[in-house]
């Protein structure tokens, strides 16, 4: 062993957490969080958003992160080795993440294309809590732990030499940022408010609230799905069930579908559906309601079958405890569209939440397919895009996945 490694091995540097000798923490599989209970001391709360060292029981560096006394993750690792969060760490963290997302997301077949995108997904880019989408000269900015928080300054400063971009919207309103102790806010970097406008994405124009709308305005993840549904379309009845702003319908209009028609149970996004439908001379019928209810709605089992079905709900389990019951949500609705699919016809259904893995997703859609004495094949599996990266050792970092069926 060198002599640098063993001083790191046995002189913990004075701001430092040490984990129970009785833990067995996840950071010694690599996962990059550390809980509160798995520490044997925390620190005093004037190192809350400060960059400290975590050691494992026999006092052995882990590596270095940022420390919040006032959340249950009091310790998330930024690097294996000793750094400082300053602006040159954040710029090159930045720098590496657009790197990464060089060559994600272009599509040949579209021209004048505006650059949407995610450029940067918190862990996967050793930037924790921070997220930031693109949409053409507009930045999303989402900041969500206490380090990053105060250091929001020096990101956006690092994003507007990088990137030059007209505005950044800091869409600090998710709940999660109540768990660090951070207030809510919306507001933009130039203290000017951005208007809502179209904005073209893979061919379409939608006509998007960055500052107003959900999460960072569009969701980016499910960009590549939309394509790949699309091409299961050509002639045929489509229904696109929690339809959001009508992304999957449109690009199933576009593709030659004989009828679309997409469902959610929120008014203002069936309104911008129709908005986009008209803006993109697409013929899409939307609808308010919601889903379960309207697949269970008496006479319609007599209605004539769809030949496509495309589930994309809301997270059912935003936590771990939540899970058995949204497991018995995902049947139920995969149930009910197995049910109302013609023979031969196509299910593509996704489901937006960490906490359900794999194998429950499969699960799920095999005891569906026995309730309805359907044969259910595999056409394929789906997964969120490359701009989204998964940590191997964070299985937080996945949270997309799917799967588009053949419905015998």
């Amino acid at each position: 062993m060198k002599t640098a490694d063993v001083t790191a091995a046995t002189s913990p540097a004075p701001h430092s957490l040490k984990l129970k000798p009785n833990a067995k923490p996840r950071v010694l599989a690599g996962h990059p969080w550390v809980f509160a209970n798995e520490v044997e001391n925390l620190l005093p709360p004037e190192h809350d958003g400060s960059v400290v060292e975590c050691r494992d029981r026999q006092g052995r560096f882990l590596g270095t992160g940022i420390y919040n006394s006032k959340s249950q993750i009091v310790w998330r690792r930024l690097s294996r080795e000793r750094i400082e969060l300053d602006a040159a760490y954040l710029r090159a963290a930045i720098e590496r993440a657009i790197a990464r997302r060089a060559s994600v997301g272009k599509r040949p077949d579209v021209r004048a294309e505006t650059p949407c995108r995610r450029l940067v997904w918190s862990e996967s880019d050793d930037l924790p809590g921070v997220v930031v989408d693109q949409f053409g000269g507009t930045l999303v900015l989402q900041v969500q732990t206490l380090a990053m928080e105060q250091r929001s300054t020096l990101i956006s400063d690092s994003l507007d030499a990088l990137l030059s971009p007209d505005e950044i919207i800091f869409r600090n309103d998710a709940p999660i940022r109540r768990l660090e102790g951070l207030p809510l806010e919306v507001r933009t970097r130039s203290g000017r408010p951005w208007e809502p406008r179209w904005v073209k994405v893979d061919g379409l124009d939608y006509w998007l609230d960055l500052q107003g709308g959900q999460k960072t305005g569009f969701y980016l993840d499910q960009r590549a799905q939309h394509g790949r549904v699309a091409a299961y379309c050509a002639g045929k009845r489509v229904l696109d069930a929690f339809c959001n702003q009508g992304a999957f319908a449109l690009h199933a209009a576009r593709a030659g579908a004989s009828k679309v028609l997409g469902l959610d149970s929120a008014e203002d996004a069936v309104a911008a559906a129709r908005r986009n439908a008209t803006q993109n001379r697409l013929n899409a019928e939307f609808g308010v309601a919601n889903v379960f209810d309207w697949f269970n709605a008496p006479g319609r089992a007599a209605e004539p079958l769809w030949d496509v079905i495309i589930l994309d709900p809301p997270p059912f389990a935003k936590s771990k405890s939540a899970l058995e019951g949204a497991l018995r949500g995902y049947k139920e609705i995969n149930l009910r569209a197995m049910q109302r699919l013609a023979p031969g016809g196509v299910l593509a259904t996704y489901t937006c939440s960490h906490h359900m893995h794999d194998a429950e997703l499969r699960g799920v859609l095999a005891e569906a397919a026995t309730d309805a004495k359907r044969k259910v094949r595999v056409l394929e599996h789906c997964h969120q895009p490359a701009d989204h990266p998964v940590l191997v050792t964070m299985p937080e970092s996945e949270y997309l996945r799917g799967y588009i069926l053949s419905v015998e």
